[in-house]
């Protein structure tokens, strides 16, 4: 999800910088350029931060066949609550800062209305967005 760089930026307190297609790091700032449809903007935050990117950010690098073997054999290390000082209550449904209420399954969907225009179909259209309040 987009927010999921904001969210983590307000959890750790600290600023953030989002959706940049190009990076750069230096002098305990980090700065970043995002382009919108309309406008690019140059933005820079003081370290450390939260940044994420975009895929105009630069090119993908994909592991060679050798680096994939390699990698199958390295080993997985596993931590616990105890070895990164996290007390129980912090984590899992305790340690939550939001609780889902409910859900529902979504409605099925309804046949749309079709205006079929024999000279009077932009009238028509007008008329069902009009009575939908999207004009």
């Amino acid at each position: 999800m987009g927010v999921l760089p904001a969210m983590l930026a307000e959890r750790l307190g600290v600023p953030q910088v989002s959706l940049l297609s190009e990076v750069s790091v230096e002098d305990g700032t980090v700065k970043g350029r995002r382009d919108g449809d309309t406008a690019t903007e140059q933005l820079q935050a003081s370290l450390p931060a939260v940044v994420s990117v975009t895929d105009q950010s630069g090119e993908a690098r994909y592991p060679s066949f050798k680096g994939i073997m390699a990698a199958k054999k390295k080993p997985v290390t596993s931590w616990d609550l105890s070895d990164l000082d996290i007390e129980a209550e912090d984590v899992g449904l305790e340690g939550a800062w939001t609780v889902v209420e409910g859900a529902t399954e979504r409605p099925a969907r309804t046949a749309g209305t079709i205006v079929k225009d024999e000279g009077e179909g932009g009238k028509q259209l007008a008329e069902f967005l009009a009575g939908q309040k999207f004009i």
